[in-house]
Parts: C-alpha cells; sequence; structure tokens
C-alpha cells in the first residue's frame, strides 16, 4: 500500500523509460579471462589490408607515353619491313599483317603507310609487260632517308655500343632461376632495351663467354660469369646545410614526385616497406620468404629491367611476358600501382606503360640519357618532315584521309596491338627474318582475302595515290 500511495514522488521515472537492454548492459559486469602468451600471439589481429591506392596522374609523363604511342605504327612498320634481307613487302602481303601493326579490321592500311613519305614509298613491281598499279603489282618499301637511319644505329650497336648490350642481356639472364630466356621472349622487349632485329645472330655469337644457345632458349655459358652488382638504391640529392629544409630528418622520409599526396595508410606501409633489407635481384628468394620479402624482389626486378630500358619505360604487357621467369606476382599491375616512389603507370593509350620515376625529373627529362635515344630523335625529325610535307600538299587534289594535326592521336589508338598479335611475329626477330617466302610473315592476326569491301577500299586509295604520282617505278632489285 505504501508503494502505490507514492507515485507521486517517483513519477519521473515514467517519463523516461529504460530499455531492457540498457539494463542488461549496465548490470553486466566484465568477467576477466586468463589466456597464455601464445594463444594471444597467435590470436592477434592481423594488419589491415590496404585499400587499393588511386592512381594520381603525371602529365609530365603521360606527355612521354602519348610521344612514344605517336611513333609505334612506323616503328612497327620499320621492324616488319627490315626484318626482310631487300627491305619491303608487297601490298597483298603487308595487308596480312595487320595484327601486327595494330591496325583495325575495316580500316585501309594506305593511308597510314602515306602519312610517312619520308619514311616508307610505294612503287610498282617492273614487269615485263606494262600493268596498271594495283593491290597485285604495289610493295612498300624504305626510303632512302630510313635506310640510313637503320645503317648509323647498326653501326653504332656494332661498334661502341656492343659490350653495353651484351650486358643488358646477361642481367635479364641472371634475374631467372634458370639462367635462360627463350628468344621468342626477349623479342617483345628488345626494342625497349636497344638491342637488334637480329640480335640472336649479331650480338650472342660475338660474346661465346656470355651467352650459349640451347634449342629456341639463350642461355648463360658454363662456366656463368660472375654476377653483376645490382642496381644501387635511389639516389636522393645531397643534403646541404645551409638550409634548414635540407638538413638530416629526424623521422623516416618517403621521397615523392612532385604533386603526390599518399594517404597515412599507404605512407605508412611504404615506409615500413623501405625498411625491410635490400634484396638482389640475381639471387633467389628461400622458399620460407615472406610476402614482403617476395614484393621487395620484385620490385627490384622491375627496376632493374626498366634502368636498363633506353627511354627508362616500356609497356606492362612486355613485364608481363617474364611474370613466371622472374618470379613477379600474377597482379602486377597492382604492384606497380601499389609503389608510386619507383614506378608511374601511364594510361595513355590502350596499352599501359610503367616507367622509372627516379630516372625522371619533374619536368619529365630524363636525368641521364642513353646512347641510342639518338634513333629516337632522328625518327622523329624524319616523321615531322613528312608531316610539312603533307601540309603543303594539302591545298592540291589528293589528301590522305583524316590528314590534320591531329593524326598523330589517331596513330597512337590506332597502332596500339594487342599483347597476343606481338606475339604471332616474334619470329622476326630470329634467323627466319632472311627468308624469302612472304606468306611467313602474314600467317594469322590479319583480314580474309576474299573480303571484297576491303579489296574495294583499298583499290579506291591505290588510284587516288597514283592519280597524284605517290606510286614509284620499281627497279631492278625491286622484283619479287
Amino acid at each position: 500500500m505504501e508503494l502505490a500511495m507514492a507515485p507521486s514522488s517517483l513519477s519521473f521515472l515514467s517519463a523516461q523509460p529504460l530499455h531492457p537492454r540498457r539494463l542488461h548492459r549496465q548490470s553486466a559486469a566484465p568477467t576477466p579471462t586468463v589466456r597464455c602468451a601464445a594463444k594471444a600471439a597467435a590470436d592477434a589481429p592481423a594488419l589491415r589490408p590496404l585499400p587499393p591506392p588511386k592512381l594520381v596522374r603525371c602529365p609530365a609523363l603521360d606527355r612521354q607515353a602519348a610521344r612514344a604511342n605517336r611513333l609505334r605504327f612506323a616503328r612497327k612498320l620499320l621492324t616488319l619491313l627490315l626484318s626482310k634481307p631487300r627491305g619491303f613487302l608487297p601490298l597483298r602481303v603487308l595487308r596480312r599483317c595487320r595484327g601486327f601493326l595494330g591496325l583495325p579490321r575495316r580500316r585501309p592500311l594506305l593511308p597510314f603507310v602515306l602519312r610517312y613519305p619520308t619514311l616508307f614509298r610505294l612503287f610498282q613491281a617492273p614487269t615485263s609487260s606494262p600493268l596498271s598499279p594495283s593491290l597485285s603489282t604495289l610493295a612498300v618499301g624504305l626510303t632512302p632517308a630510313a635506310h640510313a637511319l637503320a645503317a648509323d644505329l647498326a653501326a653504332l650497336r656494332g661498334a661502341d655500343l656492343a659490350p653495353l648490350l651484351a650486358a643488358k642481356l646477361h642481367r635479364l639472364l641472371l634475374m631467372t632461376p634458370r639462367r635462360s630466356l627463350p628468344v621468342s621472349k626477349l623479342a617483345h622487349i628488345a626494342p625497349d632495351l636497344g638491342l637488334a632485329m637480329d640480335f640472336r645472330a649479331t650480338l650472342c655469337p660475338r660474346h661465346p663467354d656470355l651467352f650459349a644457345f640451347h634449342g629456341h632458349a639463350l642461355q648463360l655459358a658454363d662456366p656463368p660469369p660472375p654476377p653483376p652488382a645490382p642496381l644501387p638504391p635511389p639516389l636522393r640529392p645531397a643534403a646541404q646545410t645551409d638550409r634548414l629544409i635540407d638538413r638530416p630528418r629526424r623521422f623516416p622520409h618517403l621521397p615523392l614526385r612532385r604533386g603526390l599526396n599518399l594517404r597515412r595508410a599507404h605512407r605508412d606501409y611504404l615506409l615500413r616497406f623501405h625498411s625491410l633489407p635490400e634484396v638482389s635481384p640475381f639471387e633467389p628468394l628461400p622458399q620460407d620468404a615472406s610476402a614482403e620479402m617476395a614484393e621487395r624482389r620484385a620490385c627490384a626486378v622491375v627496376r632493374e629491367v626498366l634502368a636498363m630500358t633506353v627511354e627508362k619505360r616500356t609497356l606492362v604487357d612486355h613485364l608481363t611476358h617474364f611474370r613466371r621467369d622472374f618470379g613477379l606476382p600474377n597482379r602486377l599491375h597492382a604492384l606497380l600501382v601499389r609503389h608510386p616512389e619507383l614506378f608511374y603507370v601511364s594510361i595513355k593509350g590502350v596499352r599501359h606503360s610503367v616507367f622509372l620515376v627516379e630516372a625522371f625529373d619533374d619536368e619529365g627529362r630524363l636525368l641521364v640519357e642513353d646512347a641510342m635515344l639518338v634513333g629516337r630523335d632522328r625518327l622523329e625529325e624524319l616523321v615531322r618532315e613528312g608531316k610539312r610535307i603533307r601540309r603543303a600538299d594539302r591545298n592540291g587534289m589528293f589528301a590522305v584521309d583524316g590528314d590534320s594535326d591531329e593524326d598523330d592521336e589517331g596513330d597512337a589508338n590506332v597502332a596500339e596491338g594487342s599483347s597476343e598479335l606481338d606475339g604471332d611475329f616474334a619470329d622476326l626477330f630470329g634467323d627466319s627474318v632472311t627468308g624469302e617466302d612472304w606468306n611467313v610473315v602474314g600467317d594469322g592476326g590479319g583480314i580474309d582475302e576474299d573480303d571484297a569491301e576491303s579489296d574495294a577500299m583499298e583499290e579506291f586509295w591505290v588510284k587516288k595515290a597514283v592519280a597524284q604520282g605517290l606510286v614509284d617505278s620499281g627497279t631492278e632489285h625491286d622484283v619479287w
């Protein structure tokens, strides 16, 4: 009865009812648990996985990637023509190489050839009876300027740079566990390293103390030569004592390119990564090595390969070809993006390129230029000269389809073929390139010869080229 007579004094409890879950939490008291140290260490939470990093664009290096993509079609066609002893291919055979050149199925080939009048020439085969120019009688060859460029590069490789090029192959073989690589895989990255197309017949026999052939594979000689010193750590500018900002830091520092900001978790991960001991790319890791040490060696291998390239860049697909040989991870692209302090992945073009960040300054210029860069510079000069010729002919009756200032951007997108198509023409770098059988070059990756629409388009451009006098008369050396 006393409780029923006193609701007025406890009326504030009805306005704020207590939730049963709150009562349970308030009444539950923490009970101490005792666990052994070994079990506590085993049940310790693992490190949080690193979130996928964001790809921060670098305009300076993107311009370098676009610069290389603009020359891709010209370089591939030069490679194809130089692989033949006479330096030309019939147009009907060259049309079957569209996959290697990276041309779409319904795009005619002849307009792209005519965009480079200083590199390629269109001529008619000399015959006993005069025939009208057509797909069956025309061929694409090299101009004297292109022949001179190829001869100068061959002399440069054979005279002064032969030991350096042999050292590059030596380093590549040392990074494999079996100390051998198939020649077909080396063909993918050979132009990026500055090697000639026929390096198997010209460079390797000059160094029998380094290389030997076992079937279609290139391996180190027995006994193997001593391994070279690995690439030193990235160089940092010397500290100056006259400025406060240049004094030695008392905390870990991660050098990044200008304009790149990382999350705290990503930055801490990279600081822990670089605190690990150095790993040589020429020595295999033990089987019980941790994942961090495996990634450490993978970064060292990619850094070593990029440092050997002429432009300090290559395609990500080219590195993928050596994934099993070098022990690289399956998700190689993610590894490259995860380490922006070492590499930069450019998405310019259809195929992504990877750059060695430490080899460039903030403006995208190479700090140390390779001797083989003279070939790229001279090729760019010839392309610019051909562009001036096209501008001069633009006021005439004949103009190549899409011939404008934006043609280079179209070439960059069109000339980007897939890595699978590149593999079909890996024999261009071998001994079989000296054969006279034209059909060896064009099997696979091409178009159907019975495609009437494609033939009609090519014939249309042949007639236009003949009308403007762009077809030369062949000589006795141009007979096939």
